[in-house]
């Protein structure tokens, strides 16, 4: 795995690393191998393709001296990660193929970070050349695959591959005493937001319900665990508004995620309401599922068609903060209600268990592997089918 060091969000690199030119790291059997980036904060369109572009220009560079891989696989956002790839695909002369997790330019002048114009026009070049240059597009929902398709991207060289769920690490269970001793929230209905504070997540809505829920639903706490572009924001005003149900944790590890779904007992999937979202599954609806949160949610479209078989959210009105107050008055006051939401999530969950669909994109992968012919490697020799392209979770 080539990338850079950790620093997403906040752009601050995180603790335990230091830029240099380059880290080598073993994760499990995964080879890691990171290169210094320019580091920006996770807002202000420049800085932040500023910080983009070099890492295709390090990352390009390191894959001249990675040994020889069986097919380059490249994720975005950001689009540039997948220019990255393309290099390196054609440095070593092996397949592309690209895991379109969010369609970009598409999804940032959603959210307002860029608008129309010349940048955003040869972004959009960039990313038609990458769709076309392509052995494999992954996509991560059927209704990206289906916007694809309808730009004339070619549907036998596109698969769906969602996101899923660890269910070594995300399963049911209590939160530990000490963790609601921590927070000072005693007994409390628990409505939680875990995940990004980013500007697509329309968060406004939380500090709006709680506002209401002040004198409304007492008995209610609301948390919110993660960091992001929107969270110095909405912190001063909550402060400004002294909306004291209101708890911002800020970035934790994913081991203490685990508790945090537990304590929480409804958590919230916000997007803001734009066409775009509705072609998206957040990844957080995996671990929430997994973990039988109760969910509230106004994302349409794709998430609505995965969730509603399952029972286990209620959905509501996008940018209604009555609405909102309305779903957490009803679930906290219906205990039963929570308790069969968590059943439906826990028992869906076994749909998108990691390990099954990291076989789906081997599956996809070994596909390059039986159809290319024997050839010589590097070293003179011949390469060896029987080898395995890679192994355990995505």
């Amino acid at each position: 795995m080539l990338t850079n060091f950790p620093n997403y969000p906040d752009g601050k690199v995180f603790g335990g690393y230091r830029q240099s030119l380059y880290k080598r790291e073993v994760y499990d059997t995964v080879d890691v191998l990171r290169v210094p980036t320019l580091v920006f904060p996770n807002r202000g369109a420049l800085l932040r393709i500023l910080d983009y572009l070099s890492f295709v220009v390090t990352a390009s560079l390191a894959s001249l001296f990675v040994a020889r891989p069986d097919v380059v696989v490249a994720t975005s956002p950001h689009i540039f990660a997948a220019v990255a790839g393309w290099i390196a695909s054609c440095v070593h002369r092996r397949p592309f193929v690209f895991e379109v997790r969010d369609l970009w330019p598409d999804s940032i002048i959603a959210v307002g970070a860029m608008k129309e114009g010349r940048l955003v026009n040869l972004v959009r070049l960039v990313e038609r050349f990458l769709y076309r240059r392509s052995d494999l597009i992954v996509a991560v929902t059927h209704a990206t695959r289906d916007v694809l398709i309808a730009r004339g991207i070619d549907a036998k060289k596109i698969v769906v591959v969602t996101n899923g769920a660890d269910f070594g690490s995300l399963t049911p269970g209590p939160a530990p005493q000490a963790l609601r001793e921590k927070l000072g929230i005693g007994d409390k209905i628990v409505v939680s937001y875990i995940g990004t504070v980013g500007m697509a997540h329309g968060l406004q809505l939380i500090l709006d319900a709680a506002a209401e829920c002040m004198t409304r639903l007492p008995e209610v706490q609301f948390i919110v665990v993660g960091s992001g572009a929107e969270r110095d924001e909405l912190e001063q005003q909550a402060q400004r508004r002294h909306l004291r149900n209101l708890t911002f944790v800020g970035r934790v590890s994913h081991e203490e995620t685990v508790d945090y779904w537990r304590l929480s007992d409804v958590t919230l999937v916000l997007l803001k309401n734009t066409p775009l979202f509705r072609t998206v599954l957040p990844s957080k609806i995996f671990e929430a599922l997994a973990t039988g949160t109760p969910i509230i949610t106004n994302v349409r479209g794709e998430l609505e068609r995965l969730l509603e078989p399952l029972d286990a959210a209620q959905m509501i009105e996008p940018d209604s903060a009555e609405a909102l107050v309305g779903a957490i008055e009803r679930l906290a006051r219906d205990p039963a209600r929570r308790r069969a939401l968590a059943a439906g999530a826990a028992e869906g969950a076994k749909r998108y268990d990691r390990v099954v669909l990291a076989d789906t994109m081997l599956e996809a992968l070994l596909h390059f592997r039986r159809k290319e012919p024997e050839e010589s490697d590097t070293t003179g020799g011949k390469s060896d089918p029987s080898r395995p392209v890679g192994r355990g979770r995505p």
